[in-house]
């Protein structure tokens, strides 16, 4: 989970320098098909159970594919402390979604992780003591877009292996951003496409070592190491983009993350509580 951290870190990194010379859609766009070009390899073995019905996994591809062109967006034009923390949200919009649409009970620690959350994007924002920007509002909406994303990917989880899920996003998300990227398309330097090469190597990296870290370890264990990620994206906004400081995200940002850690070792607890006492009970003889 360290090194996913400093994976995404490098993501979030390339896609600033490389800043807004390149439409964020049409860079999202190119990001998504060299992804898919190297997950292309592993197709027979993502279909190896059949092929599902597409229609909710479409339906995730439209969704990821607003949420990803609203990230970059923002990416090119708020400080990375700022995305960072704000991309914690998500997870939390998952918890309201799960409630409201999948009939999910939400308890009273869930309720108080989640106020705990919003207060900490009312410090990040601070609306009325610095200048919201559209990078800003557009980070607002890519959480929202990807807890809606996400909230999908939880109820596909059951139907499809982990990898054709993978694939079919990547393959989803490419079909749904080429509009938007043919809308804004201007031609690539050799330059910006290895620096969008990068990324897609970087970001399909970090998928693995994520999907081998909640498989080795608990999810109460790896969900606080995701606060380093923040600790990194500040560092490296101040020392290489320069970047000023603001304890206030870092403040905002830890009380974002609390939450979600919270929710994620109190949803530990109970299950272990539900589990254990089936692996005491006694065995028919």
């Amino acid at each position: 989970m360290v090194i996913t951290g400093l994976l995404f870190v490098g993501v979030t990194g390339f896609v600033r320098y490389l800043g807004t010379s390149v439409p964020s859609a049409q860079a999202a766009f190119l990001r998504y098909l060299i992804g898919t070009v190297m997950l292309l390899p592993f197709l027979p073995r993502a279909l190896a159970d059949g092929l599902p019905d597409l229609r909710l996994f479409a339906l995730r591809g439209v969704a990821h594919s607003f949420g990803v062109a609203l990230w970059f967006f923002a990416m090119a034009r708020i400080p990375i402390a700022d995305v960072t923390a704000m991309n914690y949200l998500a997870p939390i919009y998952v918890t309201i979604g799960a409630a409201l649409f999948l009939g999910e009970k939400l308890a009273f620690r869930r309720v108080a992780a989640v106020i705990v959350a919003l207060m900490g994007a009312v410090v990040i924002l601070r609306p009325g003591f610095r200048e919201i920007s559209a990078g800003h509002y557009a980070m607002l909406l890519a959480t929202i877009v990807f807890g809606a994303s996400y909230l999908l990917a939880k109820h596909l989880a059951d139907r499809s292996n982990p990898l054709f899920l993978v694939m079919a996003l990547s393959i989803a998300v490419t079909i749904g951003l080429a509009p938007m990227a043919a809308a804004v398309w201007v031609t690539p330097s050799w330059g910006e496409l290895a620096i969008l090469s990068v990324v897609a190597l970087l970001a399909t990296a970090g998928h693995f070592t994520m999907s081998v870290a909640f498989k080795y370890g608990p999810v109460s264990v790896t969900q606080p190491v995701t606060f380093l990620q923040l600790f990194w994206a500040v560092l490296l906004g101040n020392l290489v983009f320069g970047e000023p400081l603001d304890p206030w995200v870092i403040l905002g940002g830890g009380m974002i993350l609390g939450a979600v850690s919270f929710m994620t070792w109190r949803e530990a607890v109970l299950r272990r509580r539900v589990v254990t006492p089936h692996s005491l009970a006694p065995k028919a003889q």
